[in-house]
């Protein structure tokens, strides 16, 4: 445990660095915090954090930075989080303001305007809706030989698939193949669908069964794309701004770890696997804790969302260790109130 002046000290080495990226020494301390100490009792209390592991000392350096223990210590007991500034809070609200029907185009704004608004990675994820609904399914012919299957869930989710059809089908036969199988379908949860159970629901359709075959085929694959996981995100190209990415051979090493999407968006989704969260609860994993290689100089923010009230995907930031918490935590509260608003206007 620490005592209280070494909590200060804490805050105060951990604040500065957020600001200055540079490390930090006891005179800019006393300096900018208004600390009644003098500097040499500042410099013991330093070094008593180092030597407890909650400050490091770069070697080209007389000052200090915070090693993860101390980032983690700082966000369980020290950390402060405020309401955004109205003029934040109008900017991010203008963004939803829209009228927004697909829940995917909601998530994605959501991805957009938190990257914006911190110039740092973020991230959305969609669940995986093996247990969502079917509500409806389309087949629109767009030429001969070329459909869109358009997937419907009760979710909210609408997934398309452009599609090879046989060029025997006509545009009238495919619509009605289409609502032949959403009558038959809907209301199905994605995971008990099959292909044995789109085809009998196609059955009495009047088309030859070579061409009949080949459709539902398509139509059964494109609805059980809709049940996979779907990851966005949104400005890389704004965290190498960053300080802590001057450096080429580190840059080049985040990029290459944040492309392997798949493994990202599964960590974060099994970080929030089992449920029982409430909207707007955050998870934060800081340097060493993150048990990806190429992430051991970032930081993961993470928040599952909800939609009309639900747990429903998980939203949130990546950024260097040196980054504004409070701040960050305060964004995702605000976009996540933002989505579930959002979400229940266009429910309406």
């Amino acid at each position: 445990m620490l005592d209280d002046r070494k909590k200060q000290i804490l805050k105060a080495v951990v604040e500065d660095y957020v600001l200055s990226a540079e490390p930090v020494g006891s005179k800019s301390l006393i300096n900018r915090h208004r600390l009644k100490v003098s500097s040499a009792t500042i410099r013991n209390e330093m070094a008593e954090l180092e030597e407890q592991g909650f400050l490091e000392k770069p070697y080209t350096s007389a000052g200090r930075i915070p090693s993860d223990k101390g980032y983690r210590s700082y966000v369980e007991d020290l950390l402060e989080i405020g309401e955004m500034s109205e003029s934040q809070a109008i900017a991010i609200r203008s963004v939803f303001s829209d009228s927004i029907i697909e829940l995917t185009d909601l998530i994605k704004k959501a991805a957009t305007v938190l990257s914006q608004q911190n110039d740092y990675v973020s991230v959305a994820l969609t669940p995986r809706y093996a247990d969502s609904r079917l509500k409806q399914v389309k087949l629109l012919m767009i030429e001969p030989g070329r459909a869109l299957v358009v997937v419907v869930l009760a979710a909210g989710l609408v997934k398309d698939r452009l599609v090879r059809i046989p060029d025997q089908i006509s545009g009238e036969e495919l619509g009605r193949l289409g609502e032949a199988i959403e009558e038959g379908l809907a209301g199905k949860k994605l995971a008990d669908i099959t292909l044995v159970a789109v085809a009998g629901a196609a059955a009495d359709q009047a088309i030859p069964d070579a061409v009949l075959n080949q459709v539902v085929y398509e139509a059964y694959i494109s609805i059980k794309q809709a049940e996979h996981l779907e990851f966005y995100i949104e400005g890389t190209h704004r965290l190498l701004k960053q300080p802590e990415y001057k450096d080429v051979d580190k840059a080049h090493r985040f990029l290459q770890a944040l492309g392997e999407e798949k493994t990202v968006a599964g960590y974060i989704s099994d970080l929030h696997e089992g449920g029982g969260e409430e909207c707007g609860e955050y998870m934060v994993r800081i340097g060493q804790e993150i048990a990806l290689e190429g992430f051991e100089d970032t930081s993961f923010i993470t928040s599952s969302y909800c939609v009309n009230g639900d747990v429903y995907g998980q939203i949130g930031v990546i950024g260097p260790r040196r980054m504004d918490y409070g701040k960050i935590i305060s964004q995702i509260r605000f976009i996540n109130r933002a989505i579930n608003e959002a979400s229940s206007d266009a429910a309406r």
